[in-house]
This record gives C-alpha cells, structure tokens and sequence, in this order.
C-alpha cells in the first residue's frame, strides 16, 4: 500500500479522481479535511496499465480553481488559454448552497438574467456580456436546446466562456456559452456519498451518488435527486425536482473507452412572476402579496442519452466521438399582475388604482440529435510544437411551440382599459383598494393542450480546425476555423396567417490568439474571435421579431445576413503560491454588426434585416484558489459600458443596451482553521439595469431622460458553516440572503412583471461519505 501526498491541484472534484496514464494522483476536496487518505494503485505501464481501485477515507478540502477545461479541444491548461473562461467547481457549488443552474450563473459577474415572453418562452435564460445566451448552454461540449429547468445534481463543474465562441460552439454565444461537465463513471475507485437537507420554507433536498468499479474495465455511477420546497419570502410558491443520471464506463482495449450516460430531470414549479415597475414612482412596487393562481404551473422534463467513445490512438493523438439523442418539454401557464385604474364604466369603483392579472402561458416540445468526432493530435512540424484539433459535427433539432386553449370558470370583477379597449379583468383588490381574500382562486383556469402554432427545424453540418502553435518556450500562437452549414424550416401561423420560412446558409467564424509569457507564472495574450447568428435562431419565438424570433416575410428571411459579433481582448493572467491561485484580468471590445430589428409593434413580423449594431466593452478580473493552507477564494468583478451605435430608429443611437449591468461582482470565501470546522460565504451584486428586448436600446424618455423600466442595483449576503464530526459525515449550515434584502434580477420590457429574489434562508445538510 502506498500513502499518496496530497497536493492542492485537482483533477477531479467532489468524489472523482482522475487516472492518468502512469499514475493516480489522490488530492483532497469538498466540504471537510481527510485526516488519512489512502490509495491502492500501481503505476502502470504501456505494456501492462493496470490501475487497482481507490477507497477514499472520509472528505477532502474544498476545490474552488480547476486547471484545465472539460472540454478537452482547449488543448492548454486555462493559464495557456487566451480568454476568459469561469470554472465553477462542485466544492464552490456545494458550498454557496445554490442549486440550479439559474441560481448559479444569476450570481456571476457579467451574467444578468432575463424573463420569459407571452412569446418568450419561460426557462432559464441568461445573457452574457450583454448578449443574449438562452441557446448557447452545452453539456459536455454538446449544445443542450430547448427552454428548460437544468439543475446541477449531476454536475462536475460549470463553465462560462466569456466572449464570442463560435469556433467551439458553432452557431450564437455572442457573449459567451455555458458549459456543464457531467459526472461519469470510473474504474478507478469506489465511492459513495449521499447529502439530506432540510430548512425553512418547506425545504428538502436528497441527493446521492454512487460509484462501484465493477471491474478492472468496467464501472457504473448513479446519481439521484428529490428536492422539494416553497420560494423563500413567497408562500404557496413551489419548486419540485425529481432526477436521475446512470452513468457506465467500459474500457474495451488499452486504447479504447466507452462510457454511456442517460439523463432525466423533472420538474415540477407553482412559478411567481414577482412584482412590477411602477412609472411614477420609478421603482418596483415592494411588498407585493402572492397572487398566483391555484391552476398554475411550470413543467419541464428532460431525458438524454449520451454515448463516448474515445481512443488514444499514441501519446500524442486522440480519436473520440460523442453521441447525443436528447427531448425536452416545457409547458407553462402563469400569472402577472400590473397596476392599473378601473375604468370610468366600472360598476364597483370607476377610477379607483388597483392591481389586475394577466395570464402568460405556452409549450415547447425539443427532439434532437447531435454527434461530434474530434481528431486531437501533437506533432512537431518545421521545429515548431504543433497541437492540432479537427472535427465535424452534425445536429438535427426539431421544435414544436405551442400555447393552451384556456377558459375562465369565474367571472371577471372589474373594468380597465387596455390595448384592445374597455374589457374585463381580474382585480386583486376591492373598490376600497383592500386585498381581497383567496386571491389564488379569483380566475378558476381550466386548460388543454392547442397544436402547434410553430413548428422549428433546423439540420447543421458543421467542420472546424484549430492550431496551438508553440514558437519557443514563451510565445504560443492561437488559431481556429469553422464552417457552420444549416438548412432551416419554421412553418408558423402568425395572427391567422400561415407562414413558410425555408432558407439555408453557410457561416464562417474564427479566432487568433497570440500569448507571451513575460515571467515564469504569468502571461499576456491578445485574442480575436467572431460570432454569428442566424435569423430566426431562437427558437420560441416563430415569426416575431422580438428577442430572436424570424424577423421578416419568407422572402425576405432569404436575403438576410448573419448578425456578426467581432470581439478584441487584451488579457492576462498569473498564478501564485506554488500555482494553487489563478488571477486574470482582460479589457474586451464585442461589436454587434447586421442586427435584426423590429418595425412597428414589439412582436410584429415585419423586420429591418441587419440595420441595426451595438457595442459592449469592458474590463473583467479574476481570482480562483488557495491564498493559503486555511484560505480559498472565487471572485470575479466586470465593468462594461453599452452603446447603440446604429439603429432604423435614430433616436436609439447612442443609448445601453438592455438587460445589462454596467457593473456586477462575486466574491466566495471559504477559512478553515482546523480539521474539524470551515467557514465562509459569499457575497455578490450588481448595478441597475433596464428592461428591454435583447440587442436593442433600453426604453428611454427623451422628455425626462431616464429610461422607463430601471432594475435596481442589488447585493446579496450569503453565508455556510461545515462541521466535520467524523472522518465520514460532515453537517453544514447555509444561510441564503443573510440580510433578507427585498430584490429584484430581471424585467420584463413593459415592467408588467419583475422577478424577485429569494428571501432569507436558512438550511441544514448532513453529508455523508462511505
């Protein structure tokens, strides 16, 4: 038996250890300190690689910086890799408490959440660096389509890209992409761990995760989840997962690997739309009372199945092939609330303020296919080091949006003027402005499923080159290639009209890089890397112009340019104390060109096609590690400024974009002083925003200047406690929103509704590991 020393660099987090070729390497994570830790293994060699199982004695320190991506095409190390990109590591996860992947990225630095559309479909939806991102979320380097709920039960790590991504990604990341490293089986070792939670607001969380080495080529991993509660601050708001991952790894030859996973989440939400923007007073109205109603819901299941193959062909050079077949599902029916005054003709109150509910609701069913071969290969050409990267990729993505035929049981009680004139409302308050009671049941919604009024196909056959050039021991060169090639169909019924979209195109992105090491541990690089979207490309929305959806007539969809994104980044980054803390630091430039833009009314169909262009530029810094033996950190904090520098209507130029935070910051801190106890927190914020549709002007008043729907600046104090009582079991105590500081991440473009963030929480969780 031999005592592994255990160093400050993973290669695995929460559980996994990495097998490297000629050696296991046993590090420590999580949420307490191993007092002993001890492998079994033999170093193997190339004639006879052998690795013995691992049993992991009790939890290991917290890991909150990873070295490299889990997307093995960035061939370097991230301190090598020109651009910025935030690793999420499971131990930092674990501790901040946070769960969804909404939860997650909403408190990054350059990611501002936005809200769903009566068009817009409801799920997560993130904007990055002031560019909208609902459809560049990937997992395992593949694109994960649909507006759906994700969670992070099964997730190794989470990693945001900042910046233009086409080359990796294809199609979007404007401003970035999000990428998910799932958890997969090993033969490596056996482990076991299972976390219990429990705390206010109804709140259960159980998760488990098992690993068992069948045999030496042969290993299975489950991990499950059951997760119930009521959103903090909002009674009868409720949020409910279900989710299952198997994972098997079989190791056919010495060469040749194979790992399947299949992958299921449901779940299962009484949504809150929150508050709204009152116009006079400028802010949000606070202290809104819960107003859902008893029939609504948002339901969303996810099943996967993924199949790897990857075959170390030599040393230098790797074959592998990921294969995807995925279908999601999304319905919603919720409810928004808005000031309003009763109309003159009301038979109760006539002119008196009062608030009234309007209904939002919608489904969107995915099917997709995706496959991705990659050649990876070091070769030594002219004296120079070589790394190229080649591959093909082929997605298939099916689309059917719908809406619910809806009928009211109960009679509408009050009068107010709209849009389509005087009709009837539902008013959550009586003629004398006083709540009314069992405002829940005011509606009585009964519903079915309607067909389909948009049905989105989209085929993509996509070829890509890349080359890390290594001139001499400090100056590496950077340079990428790719070809996206998609036919694409949308058949919609828009206001009566049944439209047929059919177009195809090619897109070429790239990006160069050049990085200089100006000391033993640090560098800097200068990078430029394109973007394109497609018009039409997101596809919720069918044929209204308004946050992605097809913009023009069929004819006219055929004589529309990709909007093109260009970006410049100067960066670099350091590491220090014996390389276990990273810090980096970039100034970037994204230029939006070609952007469509609506005529007329927010979701008109009719389009300007490519008139518009904006710009967002900034400074981004970062810190990830270990200061110390006791200290770890994560902390990111951005600084950018938005224009609108073209536009068909003049009066946007010259004006920030929407949904974008000029400044917004993170810091997690994690002090463990001893074996037996670890304390932190974390602490994160952003400036005020405003409402709007995605790459145009925020709603401005040229009369008063101020723009019309302002999100308010926010800061949230988050804090946790471990206790590790035995090597094996550890308890942990989170408290959510320390302060309980009523808040608010996102507005919709009118401010008719304003998501609110979680109240104060407090949660217990017992950890433990066998």
């Amino acid at each position: 038996m031999t005592s592994i020393a255990l160093g400050s660099t993973a290669l695995f987090t929460q559980g996994v250890f990495a097998a490297e070729t000629n050696q296991v390497d046993c590090q420590k994570s999580a949420t307490q300190q191993s007092i002993t830790q001890e492998c079994e293994t033999k170093k193997s060699t190339k004639a006879d690689e052998e690795i013995e199982h691992i049993k992991v004695h009790g939890v290991r320190h917290s890991i909150y910086h990873f070295d490299k991506s889990g997307d093995k095409r960035r061939v370097n190390d991230l301190i090598e890799t020109p651009q910025v990109i935030n690793v999420l590591t499971q131990d930092q996860i674990s501790d901040s408490g946070r769960s969804d992947l909404s939860e997650i990225l909403s408190a990054q630095s350059g990611v501002t959440l936005g809200t769903g559309e009566n068009g817009n479909a409801f799920g997560d939806r993130y904007i990055i660096r002031g560019h909208e991102a609902r459809s560049d979320v990937f997992v395992d380097g593949l694109r994960d389509p649909g507006m759906t709920t994700r969670e992070s039960f099964a997730t190794e790590r989470v990693e945001i890209t900042k910046g233009p991504s086409s080359t990796f990604a294809g199609r979007g990341s404007s401003g970035g992409a999000v990428n998910s490293v799932t958890k997969k089986a090993s033969t490596s070792y056996d482990f076991g761990r299972v976390d219990a939670s429990f705390g206010t607001d109804d709140y259960t969380r159980f998760t488990a995760d098992y690993n068992k080495s069948v045999s030496d080529q042969t290993a299975v991993r489950v991990n499950a989840l059951i997760a119930d509660e009521t959103k903090p601050g909002r009674d009868s708001i409720e949020r409910e997962r279900q989710g299952l991952q198997l994972s098997a790894t079989h190791l056919a030859t010495d060469k040749l690997s194979l790992t399947a996973d299949y992958y299921f989440l449901n779940a299962e939400d009484r949504p809150d739309l929150g508050s709204y923007y009152d116009r006079d007073a400028q802010y949000p109205i606070e202290g809104i009372p819960v107003y859902a109603q008893d029939e609504d819901f948002q339901n969303s299941e996810v099943s996967t199945f993924t199949l790897r193959a990857d075959y170390q062909i030599d040393e230098d050079t790797l074959f592998y092939n990921t294969t995807r077949f995925g279908k999601t599902e999304n319905g919603y029916i919720t409810t928004g609330v808005r000031g309003t005054t009763r109309d003159v003709s009301d038979p109760v109150a006539p002119g008196a303020d009062t608030l009234s509910m309007s209904t939002h609701q919608g489904w969107q069913d995915v099917e997709y296919f995706a496959t991705q071969f990659n050649f990876i290969k070091s070769v030594n050409l002219a004296g120079l080091n070589h790394k190229f990267v080649a591959g093909v990729e082929y997605t298939d993505e099916s689309v059917d949006n719908g809406v619910y035929d809806i009928e009211y049981a109960n009679p509408t009680n009050c009068l107010v003027g709209g849009r389509r004139g005087v009709s009837g409302a539902y008013c959550i308050l009586d003629g004398a402005g006083n709540q009314l009671d069992n405002i829940g049941s005011l509606m009585g919604r009964t519903y079915e499923r309607g067909i389909a009024d948009a049905q989105f196909s989209i085929n993509t056959f996509s070829a890509y080159i890349m080359d890390t050039i290594k001139i001499n021991d400090k100056t590496q060169i950077f340079l990428g290639l790719r070809q996206d090639s998609f036919d694409y169909t949308n058949d919609v019924v828009s206001r009566g009209n049944e439209l047929a979209f059919d177009y195809s195109d090619d897109m070429y992105n790239g990006h160069a890089g050049i990085l200089y090491d100006i000391a033993e541990n640090g560098n800097v690089y200068l990078n430029y890397s394109t973007a394109t979207n497609i018009n039409g490309g997101e596809s919720d929305l069918g044929a209204n112009c308004g946050y992605g959806g097809l913009c023009g007539d069929p004819d006219q969809v055929k004589q529309s340019d990709p909007e093109l994104v260009e970006n410049i980044e100067l960066g670099t980054k350091w590491q220090f104390f014996d390389e276990k803390l990273m810090a980096t630091a970039a100034l970037f430039q994204m230029t939006k060109d070609d952007v469509m833009e609506s005529v007329g009314n927010d979701y008109s169909s009719l389009g300007t096609l490519n008139t518009g262009k904006n710009r967002v530029k900034g400074l981004e810094l970062g810190l990830a590690g270990d200061i110390n033996d006791t200290l770890s950190m994560q902390a990111s904090a951005t600084v950018m400024d938005s224009e609108v520098l073209e536009s068909f209507n003049e009066e946007n130029e010259g004006l920030a974009l929407s949904n974008f935070a000029e400044k917004s910051w993170y810091i997690q801190l994690r002090y463990q002083p001893n074996e037996t106890w670890a304390f932190g927190g974390d602490y994160s914020g952003q400036s005020e925003m405003y409402g709007g549709q995605p790459d145009t002007a925020a709603g401005y008043n040229a009369e008063t200047g101020q723009y019309s729907i302002i999100v308010p600046s926010y800061q949230v104090l988050n804090l946790f406690a471990n206790y590790n009582a035995t090597e094996d079991l550890t308890l942990r105590v989170n408290v959510g929103n320390a302060l309980d500081k009523e808040y608010w991440t996102a507005a919709y473009r009118s401010g008719s509704f304003m998501y609110l963030g979680d109240a104060r929480t407090v949660r217990f969780t017992v950890n433990y590991q066998f």
